[in-house]
């Protein structure tokens, strides 16, 4: 067949895989980073709960363990988020902005407290905010191949 009976067609569908063409962006590797950190942190606190519950003291061992496990179950969004923003999935940003939502609350009551926990508050609220302003930034957004309401194509 000639080129004339076949035309090539110049425009590929537009997925959720066409903002993966270029380089990733900077904001889109740090808020996978900082996504990653708190994951990490929400897993090792997690254990530190879960062991000290079993091997130690606590006023309520039941709760000790639950809590710990909870955390490191928690752990899971965060990680997984991390994951598909390095690999530029769409899906991922929905929960590693979830994630930095539901720090916020956590920061604000760790500011509040009497101790060394007020490092710790103020540590996950930067951490927080910034991930949230790197992961709605247009060139996240434009990398993960996301499109605004009523832009579908």
């Amino acid at each position: 067949m000639s080129s004339e009976q076949n035309p090539v067609q110049d425009t590929a569908p537009v997925t959720a895989e066409a903002g993966a063409a270029g380089p990733r962006p900077r904001r889109l590797t740090y808020a996978a980073v900082l996504a990653g950190l708190e994951g990490l942190a929400l897993a090792v606190g997690g254990l530190w709960i879960l062991v000290l519950g079993l091997t130690g003291d606590p006023d309520d061992r039941q709760q000790a363990v639950t809590g710990g496990i909870t955390l490191v179950v928690l752990a899971l969004l965060p990680l997984l988020a991390a994951r598909g923003l390095l690999l530029r999935r769409g899906w991922s940003r929905g929960p590693a902005i979830i994630t930095q939502i539901m720090a916020l609350p956590v920061a604000y009551n760790l500011l509040k407290a009497d101790s060394m926990a007020i490092g710790a508050g103020i540590a996950l609220a930067v951490v927080a905010v910034i991930s949230l302003v790197l992961l709605v930034h247009p060139a996240t957004t434009q990398a993960l191949g996301i499109k605004g309401p009523g832009r579908a194509e």
